[in-house]
């Protein structure tokens, strides 16, 4: 069992567990299920039911290849899109409940994706996946070649306490949100938040209170409030969780 230790952009540590080198398999096998399961459904309804290889016989070789290469675009970049639309995870990685983060605490783009897709040729389809299975067991940080060049990780989520359970806040059922924006925060937003938060207010360190306060301003484009930033930064997290609770 690997942990990770990701700092943070406040400066905050928090522990996360690597995915295990099984765990992944067990993921890519099943991404690898669901893109033979499409290239049968394609075969059998596209050229059998709807009979589109009599048809392209009578096109140049050109035209057949760019019609065939359209049908299987979505094998090719299979993990790139799942990726970047389910927030680091494919469908395999959702259900071995794994996913894809940064280690320098910033939220993953899609360059990032597209360097770790990239990078599958060396990884995965060099060797059969040998390269990616020497790298993740000897790096510390569980990374493959392209885990390294695009800086992310895989963590599992199988944790007792995981995003979730961390931003967490009680609040009444009277409860009137004042700051509509803070739905602009991410899960780990709020928690970057909370844990800096937590931290600096039982350290009493006012100037990281305030540099927080100030990038919470920023990023959600406040233009004004009428309380202290202890206040201010609570009021945010009850607001984020009157948000998303229901979500």
């Amino acid at each position: 069992m690997v942990e990770l230790q990701i700092n943070t952009t406040q400066n905050v540590n928090i522990n996360f567990i690597a995915a295990s080198v099984g765990e992944r398999i067990l993921a890519y096998v099943i991404d690898w299920i669901i893109k033979i399961a499409y290239l049968v459904v394609t075969y059998q309804i596209v050229f059998n039911l709807f009979e589109i290889d009599k048809i392209i016989e009578d096109m140049d070789d050109w035209s057949r290849i760019a019609i065939l290469v359209s049908f299987y675009l979505p094998v090719v970049f299979y993990s790139l899109i799942f990726e970047t639309f389910l927030d680091g995870q494919t469908i395999g990685k959702r259900i071995m409940k794994i996913k894809v983060v940064k280690i320098d605490g910033y939220q993953a783009a899609l360059a990032d994706y597209l360097v770790r897709w990239f990078f599958r040729i060396i990884d995965l389809n060099m060797m059969s996946g040998i390269v990616a299975l020497i790298a993740i067991v000897t790096s510390k940080k569980s990374q493959r070649l392209g885990d390294m060049t695009a800086g992310t990780s895989v963590i599992t989520l199988k944790n007792n306490v995981n995003i979730s359970h961390t931003i967490l806040e009680e609040l009444d059922d009277s409860y009137v949100p004042t700051y509509p924006n803070v739905i602009k925060l991410s899960d780990n937003d709020a928690r970057i938040i909370k844990e800096t938060y937590v931290k600096a207010k039982a350290s009493r360190d006012y100037e990281t209170l305030i540099k927080l306060r100030k990038k919470i301003v920023e990023v959600m484009e406040i233009k004004g409030y009428n309380s202290n930033d202890l206040e201010f930064i609570d009021i945010i997290l009850k607001d984020y969780n009157y948000y998303t609770q229901g979500m």
